[in-house]
């Protein structure tokens, strides 16, 4: 394996446990091992903003407090260079304000691409684009 292919392998390790250590198993020693302390949570400053691994906590805690049973799972897993691109699927039952919608106890099902760039084996940025109009769907009653 190259040294490019190692750094590959190296930061989708990071990506994956992102997810499945820091959001699931909420550890936030993990977010400390493998956030830098100057990273952008862009779901938090903004396209191009600047931040603190603070914000990554806060996005976090936002999950944590608006979906019970939360599960998410990565499903696949692409990276180039410094960035790698996580599909995951988020499962959980909604608890609180998601996407304008309050509170409805429904479960429901979604899908997201998160793009993170890993330098040195920290994340210095995320961002996501998740399938909200799908998951609004599932929250709002429909038979009105």
């Amino acid at each position: 394996m190259s040294s490019n292919e190692h750094d590959i392998e190296a930061n989708k390790a990071v990506a994956r446990r992102y997810f499945e250590e820091f959001v699931n198993d909420r550890r936030l020693d993990v977010l400390e091992e493998i956030v830098a302390t100057d990273a952008a949570d862009e779901t938090r400053v903004g396209p191009g903003g600047t931040g603190t691994r603070e914000d990554f906590r806060q996005h976090a805690q936002w999950v944590w407090e608006n979906v019970k049973d939360l599960r998410i799972s990565v499903t696949d897993l692409v990276a180039e260079g410094d960035r790698v691109i996580v599909f995951w699927t988020i499962e959980g039952v909604h608890a609180g304000n998601i996407f304008g919608v309050p509170a409805s106890g429904r479960p429901f099902t979604g899908r997201s691409i998160s793009t993170l760039t890993v330098r040195d084996g920290q994340v210095v940025r995320y961002t996501v684009l998740p399938d909200r109009l799908g998951i609004i769907q599932q929250l709002v009653d429909t038979h009105l």
